[in-house]
């Protein structure tokens, strides 16, 4: 188990970097512990390297989405708490609240046009697709594409709020 450590150590600890973001040392903990009780399970056609690679990379993406969905449920809970602690907004939380707005109407003003017009009917306005349609004098399914390339541009624009 040693020459493994040794031989894939740089190599497990770039994947871990990449996917994570972080020099995360359970993970990598986690990868030796799996490798060496799935030793026996490793079949000699393909190259080591891989499955190695490949266990390392499930462990990554599994921490992602264990730490995502811890991140949410005490987001939820600290708004939650917040809300109900805090009836009277403070001049600060009503500063922060206003800053977002904006930094949302940017973001949706600087998307394209068409893209823009579509958002604000279908977000702000609460209009329907069919009705969107009508409007736009387009079909329904290119609305639907508009949206979905308008939410994507505002998910990359506003990743800090989210």
């Amino acid at each position: 188990m040693k020459f493994i450590i040794e031989q894939y150590k740089n190599n497990i600890k770039k994947i871990i970097s990449n996917m994570t973001g972080s020099d995360n040392e359970d993970i990598e903990q986690e990868v030796y512990i799996r490798t060496w009780k799935n030793l026996d399970k490793y079949k000699e056609q393909g190259k080591f390297k891989s499955w190695i690679n490949t266990i390392t990379a499930n462990l990554c993406r599994d921490y992602i989405k264990s730490a995502y969905f811890r991140n949410e449920s005490t987001s939820e809970g600290e708004e939650s708490l917040l809300n109900i602690a805090d009836k009277n907004p403070t001049p600060e939380n009503i500063f922060i609240k206003r800053q977002r707005q904006n930094t949302v109407i940017n973001a949706i003003e600087s998307l394209k046009p068409k893209l823009k017009e579509v958002v604000v009917m279908y977000e702000i306005k609460n209009m329907s697709y069919e009705e969107i349609s009508e409007k736009l004098k387009c079909p329904a399914g290119t609305v639907r594409s508009r949206l979905f390339n308008a939410r994507k541009e505002l998910s990359i624009k506003l990743k800090d709020l989210i």
